[in-house]
């Protein structure tokens, strides 16, 4: 008996996973192609992905373009193109893929770090509640496939197949350089561990720390790099690409590709290491948690509407309540990660950290909100284990507990449902499109 209820229990739970799936690839991919036109940065990008189906690189009026990201992120966006054709709907379906199976990987990842089939229900239940999230799946930039690769490969991580991560981390980094702060921290993370466990259970202790070395380097290192590297065959193999030909016109010991490739990769850090300018959306790392300055993708004024004045506008930004839920619990679970040194609540931190922390050595470089889609689901996931850590505690009655769980899940529902419109750039009268906007820095 106890067996038949414990396989209806599981049942009613992934018939939840499912729903919450459906909700999320719902609210993705219908519409998915309004506004129908390229919104921010997809003019880049987008005509980025187009030159890849046509040249294998990008190129502006036939002549070499420089580009500051590698191809991955626009080869994503590029196989949308190639399946749906050259029209909003198009540019966006990678995206809009990726972050729905983002969803159930936050689901794995949780139910592994939590132990527990319902706390990893509500936190891919939070996500597919997030605005952010919505919106970076919706629109065709890089930072959901970034967000992506990252996610998968410290699912990897956990399950402890460190060449599998080691491949996504490299899928990452050829999206966007940011991801290298990932592989630079979980790669020592993991090196320091295993070293430890040996200087706790090995006698051969010198050997076996080379050996373990050497084996991180090579997965969490080298298989990156050269995964990198081969991104770019593209480029190897045209004549077209920006500083193709550098290294027959400046000689040297390398061969000719490779002091160009070299040349290339040194003019994109020089690129960001120096992007300095002013933007009217331009956010500070310290303010993203609390979505000060959210990025407005479009903005316009349609008729349509039913009144004398209409609003449209696709912006950027964190369900409130769910982020400033978040940001105060990342304080507690650092407390409490203090208090209890649990790897669970450090996995998340570290996760956290090193999305987050690194563009704080950056003050004058021009970033954006937006980036933080790259660590919000390990923000979820701190939410969450406190929610957990709350909940299990001795402290209160367990009843009321679940209960005001329930209620802050509802009013977050709530809120996502009130600003859905400007997350999918739906058509409002003016007047409810103000009222959206809280502060005057959403405007």
């Amino acid at each position: 008996m106890t067996k038949a209820l414990e396989g209806i229990r599981y049942l009613l739970l992934r018939r939840w996973l499912v729903l919450i799936l459906a909700f999320a690839a719902s609210v993705r991919f219908v519409n998915l192609g309004r506004p129908d036109e390229l919104v921010f940065d997809e003019i880049y990008y987008v005509d980025g992905a187009k030159d890849f189906l046509k040249y294998a690189v990008e190129v502006e009026n036939g002549k070499s373009e420089f580009i500051v990201h590698p191809p991955i992120g626009k080869w994503v966006i590029a196989l949308g193109i190639k399946l749906f054709g050259d029209n909003s709907f198009g540019w966006r379906f990678s995206t809009a893929l990726l972050g729905t199976l983002s969803i159930l990987f936050i689901y794995l990842i949780s139910k592994h770090l939590f132990n527990s089939e319902k706390w990893a229900l509500l936190s891919a239940a939070l996500v597919s509640l997030d605005g952010l999230h919505l919106v970076m799946s919706r629109t065709s930039l890089l930072d959901m496939t970034l967000m992506f690769f990252i996610l998968v490969g410290l699912y990897a991580l956990i399950k402890e197949n460190f060449w599998l991560a080691g491949f996504l981390f490299g899928l990452a980094l050829a999206t966007k350089w940011s991801a290298v702060y990932y592989i630079a921290i979980f790669g020592v993370y993991y090196l320091a561990r295993d070293i430890y466990r040996i200087h706790l259970n090995e006698e051969s202790k010198v050997r076996n720390y080379l050996k373990i070395t050497a084996l991180r380097a090579a997965e969490l290192v080298i298989l990156p790099l050269s995964t990198y590297v081969a991104t770019w065959i593209g480029w190897f193999n045209s004549t077209l690409g920006w500083s193709r030909n550098w290294g027959v016109e400046n000689a040297g010991l390398l061969p000719n590709a490779l002091r160009s490739f070299w040349h290339y990769q040194s003019e994109i850090l020089y690129f960001h290491t120096h992007l300095t300018e002013n933007h009217s959306y331009e956010a500070k790392a310290w303010s993203w948690l609390i979505m000060y300055r959210p990025t407005s993708f479009f903005y316009e004024t349609p008729k349509g509407c039913g009144a004398a004045s209409c609003a449209q506008e696709v912006l950027a930004m964190g369900t409130p309540v769910l982020w400033w839920s978040a940001a105060i619990s990342l304080v507690i679970l650092v407390v409490l990660w203090f208090k209890n040194k649990q790897w669970s609540t450090g996995f998340i931190l570290l996760a956290v950290s090193a999305g987050y922390l690194p563009w704080f050595v950056f003050p004058q470089r021009t970033t954006f909100t937006f980036y933080a889609v790259v660590f919000e689901p390990w923000l979820i996931m701190a939410f969450v284990a406190v929610l957990r850590n709350y909940y299990l505690s001795s402290l209160g009655n367990p009843k009321l507990k679940f209960y005001s769980i329930i209620f802050i899940t509802c009013v977050i529902t709530a809120n996502f449902v009130y600003h859905f419109p400007i997350f999918v750039g739906q058509i409002t009268t003016y007047d409810d499109w103000n009222s959206l906007m809280w502060f005057k820095k959403w405007i």
